[in-house]
């Protein structure tokens, strides 16, 4: 395995790896269970190193794996902290390692290993061009009920305002700051700690290869998707 390219763009991109993934099934932590052989960390960094936005990565793993995951990584041109207790303390965490300079960043779950350097690319475009915070998203397909404690349907949302909201997000570096600064709940959306600022969050168009691996079905679906790439 070897890096793509050397990391040169005005964006940091940061990925929280340090929650264990318990929906997904007996293992170690998720960003480091295997997908085609490689663990999802692999494949998240790889993707988003090939957006030509990218110039700096920080990783929050987990605080007793820290080492293994830069041996992991070692091919590739990034930083490695040790992660939190919860997804929020790992981002802070992450943020912190953030050199001067970087005036753009973007949070991306390892989970969604396949996400495209195009989407990250996408995402800090809208930054650039003047939004606080930017999530991409999808169209919900479903049908939506709203229920009652019992389980009884109180009605059909109309779906037709809403969306599936994906990573990376996107924030000028003071707001995600200042989101984190002032949170005093658990979060784990950086988009709705943004919104609690008072800050609008934009949209653009998410993608589907961005689904995020969290139970098996999911992981199944990734590896026919990564066979379906090769082929």
């Amino acid at each position: 395995m070897t890096a793509h390219r050397e990391l040169r763009g005005d964006v940091a991109v940061l990925v929280p790896a340090a929650g264990l993934g318990v929906r997904l099934g007996p293992g170690g932590p998720k960003a480091l269970r295997l997908l085609g052989g490689e663990p999802l960390l692999v494949h998240a960094v790889r993707r988003l190193s090939e957006a030509p936005c990218v110039g700096c990565v920080v990783v929050a793993a987990p605080a007793d794996g820290v080492e293994a995951v830069q041996r992991l990584l070692e091919a590739y041109d990034v930083t490695v902290v040790a992660g939190g207790a919860t997804r929020q303390a790992s981002v802070a965490a992450a943020l912190a390692a953030v050199p001067a300079g970087f005036e753009i960043v973007l949070v991306h779950d390892a989970a969604r290993a396949l996400a495209p350097a195009g989407l990250f690319e996408r995402v800090a475009g809208a930054v650039r061009g003047g939004h606080g915070a930017v999530v991409p998203v999808l169209p919900v397909v479903d049908t939506i009920k709203q229920v009652d404690a019992a389980g009884a349907v109180l009605g059909t949302v109309d779906r037709s305002g809403l969306r599936a909201v994906q990573t990376p997000q996107g924030f000028r570096r003071e707001v995600l700051v200042a989101a984190h600064a002032a949170a005093v709940d658990e979060h784990t959306d950086d988009a709705g700690m943004a919104e609690k600022l008072g800050i609008e969050v934009h949209t653009v168009a998410g993608d589907e290869l961005a689904l995020k691996i969290t139970r098996p079905l999911d992981l199944a679906l990734a590896e026919l998707l990564i066979k379906a790439t090769e082929d």
